[in-house]
């Protein structure tokens, strides 16, 4: 691994950062962010944090399942042009303002690592602040500072591009930067910190958005991995494919439905491999994982080959094709189950179950599908493999048949697209509808992301 691979890079120009087609449109916007920061605050800004934001080729709601998925960053990003100045007392001060009206200033101060968030109350400032968190527990040791931020932001908020992650990791680096100027940044140290901070704001994150925007390289989609530890491989896409993003404009607020949607997913993963691991592996409890509550249908793929020396001599793909089968056989309840009927497979009350599962982040629902969203999970993360797999196989050719390659691609994605639909429950019907407009239009595959 070099230096580049793991610290955090520091750029010198914008060259260093953008494509050159995309060079000349990001200046102007670099210069109005200084201007702004010198008009707002008096002074130059010291240092600018940018992180992008991600789009995902296959792999949708599996991260927090600690399954592997396929995505890459954006030229969309957020900014945080950052200084300080000494406290005038003891507690570190933060002024925080952004170049968009709608987000309105926010000033508190504190003293370190203490950042207290109210995930109740939706405020943009949460998410600087849960940066901001991260930063001062992995670097706790400095002198109280005023520290002023200007946001500026490129990545649509709520349109699925992972603008609430990229705000926390910007976030981080500013304080990070200000606060300990030499520090060499570890990219595995800061993709955890953004998980962890991210999760304080009332969000389930499962690591992807984070370790996307963290780990990317130019040209290459990135094969990113939960288990047994965070890895990211970068994966070139061969020439002659290209990827269109398109926004429905229909705005997703994850933390304002996380109730009844993203957190309800998790959930649902969660008491699906607890139910399974309860039929399959007579009852033994699994081992606590770094999924959001514990528990994992990831983790109870380890716990089942643990003790099958032949299932544990398939290949993955094959591993995970059994287990899709043993969730459609041991969650038969296609209505969904009660949390009394989950309770009563796991052996324990109504209220054991809501402690263990549901009191972190409540969510709003009577029935659970549990296999639905296993066998969604498990068919998800078969494809995401073979989905690298024809991107490795074609590295190794001279000349990709890049027609016939695409077609593969394509049957991948519309399958994840019709899994994340009637599966997953995940999909919009615009989503649906512009998918399918680009399919008529000569997209060979189409899925939705972020939703």
């Amino acid at each position: 691994m070099t230096e580049t691979d793991q610290f955090v890079p520091t750029a010198s120009s914008l060259q260093d950062i953008y494509p050159p087609d995309a060079v000349l449109a990001q200046a102007p916007r670099w210069s109005n962010l200084v201007d702004t920061f010198s008009a707002s605050f008096g002074h130059a800004p010291h240092a600018i944090a940018r992180s992008p934001g991600r789009v995902n080729l296959i792999g949708e709601h599996i991260d927090y399942s600690l399954y592997s998925v396929l995505p890459t960053a954006l030229t969309l990003d957020i900014l945080v042009a950052v200084s300080a100045i000494p406290s005038a007392d003891a507690r570190t001060h933060f002024s925080l303002h952004n170049t968009n009206p709608a987000f309105t200033a926010r000033s508190f101060a504190l003293f370190p690592p203490d950042v207290p968030i109210d995930p109740a109350v939706p405020d943009w400032a949460n998410y600087v602040k849960a940066g901001i968190r991260g930063a001062l527990q992995l670097h706790p040791a400095a002198a109280p500072l005023h520290i002023h931020m200007l946001i500026d932001g490129s990545v649509p908020a709520g349109g699925g591009l992972s603008s609430s992650a990229a705000l926390v990791l910007a976030s981080a680096l500013a304080v990070l930067r200000i606060r300990a100027p030499h520090l060499a940044i570890d990219k595995a140290a800061l993709t955890q910190l953004a998980i962890a901070s991210e999760r304080s704001v009332g969000v389930n994150s499962g690591g992807m958005d984070q370790a996307a925007s963290v780990f990317a390289r130019p040209d290459s989609v990135l094969h990113v991995r939960f288990a047994p530890a965070l890895a990211a491989q970068p994966v070139r896409m061969p020439a002659g494919l290209a990827v269109l993003v398109v926004h429905s404009g229909v705005v997703s607020r994850k933390h304002v439905a996380a109730g009844r949607q993203y957190n309800l997913r998790v959930v649902e993963c969660s008491l699906a491999a607890a139910v399974l691991q309860a039929a399959e592996n007579g009852g033994a409890e699994m081992d606590t994982d770094t999924s959001p509550l514990g528990v994992s249908l990831g983790g109870f793929h380890e716990a089942y080959g643990r003790t099958r020396g032949d299932f544990s001599a398939l290949s993955e793909r094959a591993q995970l094709c059994v287990l899709e089968d043993v969730a459609r056989r041991r969650l038969d309840s296609e209505e969904g189950y009660t949390r009394a009927e989950v309770a009563r497979l796991l052996g324990v009350t109504v209220a054991q179950l809501e402690m263990r599962f549901l009191e972190a982040f409540p969510v709003d629902a009577e029935r659970f599908k549990l296999q639905q969203r296993a066998v969604h999970v498990f068919s998800e993360a078969q494809r995401v493999l073979e989905f690298v797999e024809l991107l490795r196989a074609a590295e190794q050719e001279a000349e990709v048949e890049t027609a016939g390659l695409a077609a593969q691609l394509g049957a991948l994605m519309d399958a994840s697209q019709a899994s994340c639909r009637d599966l997953y429950e995940c999909s919009h019907p615009c989503l649906d509808e512009i998918c399918a407009i680009a399919r008529r239009n000569g997209a060979v595959g189409s899925r939705l992301t972020g939703a």
